[in-house]
């Protein structure tokens, strides 16, 4: 936020909504007359301390005068210069001046409007590099490390992705989550990431591992535990379904979820064949037939005349 330090009412707006300004560059003067007038006062006595200090040293060197009085004079010339920087300071406190290089956002004041201190005038956002800060839980803190990369991708944007490193990582897990925040540095040459934006993004840690995978409607989720219903051959051919076929009740251990796919740590061996929808008629060791059509088959196309 552009704010004042000092109350004033500005007298001139360098800048419209939206610019990109460089650091330095002069945004928002407020008047100053009361403080320049203050320093040509100060300025003025100042230069009558330094005369004063002058002719103390030239009558002490003499001996015809203490040294008290050198002394006393130069206080009074030091006190008169910290008038006059006090006094330029409050000048340079009128004249708001970008912190840093940026892009501005809306205006939120005009000319002759009276601004109090800490009235917010503008915003200021630096877009290059950009910074996304992102949850992870705690649990999480053993494989994440600073310097790793990060995949990033924003709603506004569909399609395109962001690669960034992991820039910073909190000292302290939040209480109420148990979550802890990282920060993520993007470059954003193009200006196209804002501030705010909703991010979804993916940390790269350690070395890419097999793993057993099922669509995630095939887990069918029970107070008892998670559980897959796993297609087999019929023990006997009178329990069987027209293709031979028993379903069996599994309970699994599932592990993270990317997408439609989740991860299967233990219940489910690789090439077994699963139901994925339908579950709720089903019972175990109860007879099925395969049906490899897809449970919501597409609408058909009807063509322009």
């Amino acid at each position: 936020m552009i704010a004042p330090q000092a109350a004033g009412v500005i007298t001139a707006i360098h800048f419209e909504s939206g610019a990109d300004v460089k650091a330095g560059d002069l945004l928002v003067s407020i008047d100053d007359s009361v403080e320049q007038a203050d320093l040509a006062n100060g300025l003025a006595q100042l230069k009558n301390a330094e005369a004063t200090l002058a002719r103390q040293k030239t009558l002490v060197s003499g001996g015809n005068t203490p040294q008290s009085t050198v002394d006393t004079a130069l206080a009074a010339r030091d006190s008169a210069a910290a008038t006059v920087e006090r006094t330029r300071a409050v000048i340079a406190q009128k004249a708001l001046r970008a912190p840093f290089s940026g892009r501005l956002g809306l205006r939120n004041a005009d000319l002759g409007q009276y601004a109090s201190v800490g009235m917010a005038l503008a915003t200021l956002q630096q877009l290059d590099p950009i910074y996304a800060d992102f949850a992870v839980p705690e649990e999480a803190l053993a494989t994440l490390a600073v310097g790793q990369d990060v995949s990033m991708s924003v709603d506004a944007l569909r399609g395109q992705t962001f690669a960034g490193k992991v820039k910073a990582i909190d000292a302290r897990v939040s209480a109420e989550s148990r979550n802890v925040t990282a920060r993520a540095e993007f470059a954003n040459p193009d200006r196209k990431l804002l501030p705010g934006m909703f991010a979804n993004t993916t940390v790269m840690t350690g070395a890419p591992v097999d793993v057993l995978t099922l669509l995630r409607t095939a887990i069918v989720y029970s107070l008892y535990g998670d559980n897959v219903f796993v297609v087999k051959p019929a023990p006997q051919s009178g329990q069987a379904g027209a293709g031979g076929l028993i379903v069996e009740r599994r309970f699994v251990r599932v592990g993270p979820v990317e997408g439609e796919r989740i991860a299967i740590e233990e219940g489910v061996e690789a090439g077994e064949r699963v139901v994925t929808a339908g579950q709720i008629k089903l019972q175990p060791n109860a007879p099925v037939t395969i049906d490899e059509q897809p449970a919501l088959p597409p609408p058909a196309v009807t063509a322009r005349p």
